[in-house]
This record gives C-alpha cells, structure tokens and sequence, in this order.
C-alpha cells in the first residue's frame, strides 16, 4: 500500500546554485551534502521543505523546458511575498494558463536546468467543486 510521497529528485548542473534557489524561495533547510563523496550516482544534496525531502544530484539538466512540474501549496496571503523572492533571484515567471474563477491562483518558475516549479493557492477539492459548477 502506498503510503505517501517518499521524495522528490531534481538532476542539475550546479548544487550550489540550486541550493540557493531552493533555500531562497521555497525555505528549504539543506541536511545532507555529500561532498566528494558518491553514494548514489553523482554528487548530491538532500533538503527539507516543511516536511517533503527533496534531493537534488549532479547531472545533465534537463535539454528543454516543458510543462511536467511539481507544484507546492501556498496560501493567497502569501502570494505576493513569493512572487517578490522569485523576481529577486532574477527568475522568469512564466505566465499562468488560463484558468476560471475560484481555481486558485499558480506562480510557474523554471529554475536554471529547465524543472518547472508552481506555486498554487488552492486545493483540489476547490477545483472539483469549480468544475462540477461550470
């Protein structure tokens, strides 16, 4: 039986880098960096954002950008005050697709090696409900 999400796994360029972008906007707290060290197939770092452990490993990035992204629950108070970290790292914000009213609202971000990351306002029960309506 499936008990929940394990882990998310992102493959980049530059560790440093990453850890910069997540730590800035998403509050990650780094707790695992192998150094020179490789347990798994490349250099890796291991992060917590609230409880969700996200590992990022050295690789190739990603060779283009798609709409495949990983999406994290924000509240619509806190909207504006991630817009702001996003644009101070200097990170497109890519426009939203079209929605209708009382979906919620999504900031969409790429990070340097093509993952395309939103940041949405509502839930799936609001959606359902706003689509049962229409």
């Amino acid at each position: 039986m499936i008990e929940g999400l394990s882990h998310i796994t992102f493959i980049v360029k530059d560790l440093e880098r990453m850890t910069q972008f997540l730590e800035s906007i998403f509050d990650a707290r780094e707790v695992y960096a192998s150094g020179d060290q490789t347990f798994s197939i490349s250099r890796e770092k291991f992060f917590l954002i609230h409880d969700l452990w996200v590992a990022v490993m050295e690789g190739e990035p990603l060779s283009r950008k798609t709409y495949n992204h990983v999406a994290f629950k924000i509240s619509d108070t806190d909207f504006d005050e991630y817009a702001r970290r996003i644009k101070a790292l200097g990170v497109d914000i890519r426009e939203s697709r079209s929605r209708v009213e009382g979906e919620g609202r999504s900031l969409y971000f790429h990070d340097d090696d093509n993952h395309l990351f939103e940041l949405h306002t509502g839930t799936l029960e609001q959606r359902l409900e706003r689509y049962r309506q229409a």
